[in-house]
């Protein structure tokens, strides 16, 4: 989806940012969505990690995207919360459906995250 062009004038740290800007304001990377990892977009793109590096800090303090230490950059935005909310919702109609106690439900998800 990020590509760079050697012959423009723009910096490459600039196109990788303006295109992922662009993503996210068109719904195609939309909260929550991992971006990839420095080192490989970095590969993928033929440049230096510093380079991708900087695209990703100068989102991050535009507040477009967060860091989530090892765990990742990803897009921010409101509809992060508001996904994992209708995930929850979903997840609770199943787990009622299955017939499992709240103490039930909150132990199982709560070793899943620990095992993650």
């Amino acid at each position: 989806m990020i590509s760079v062009d050697p012959a423009s004038a723009t910096p490459p740290y600039e196109q990788i940012r303006t295109q992922v800007l662009a993503l996210v304001e068109k719904g195609k990377l939309a909260p929550g969505d991992r971006l990839p990892t420095v080192r490989r977009l970095a590969q993928d793109l033929g440049l230096a990690a510093n380079t991708v590096a900087r695209a990703y800090r100068e989102l991050e303090a535009a507040g477009v995207v967060a860091t989530r230490g090892r765990a990742g950059t990803f897009v921010a935005g409101e509809g992060v919360e508001r996904a994992a909310r209708e995930a929850a919702v979903t997840y609770v109609e199943r787990v009622r459906a299955l017939g499992l106690s709240e103490a039930e439900s909150l132990s199982l998800v709560s070793r899943l995250l620990r095992a993650t």
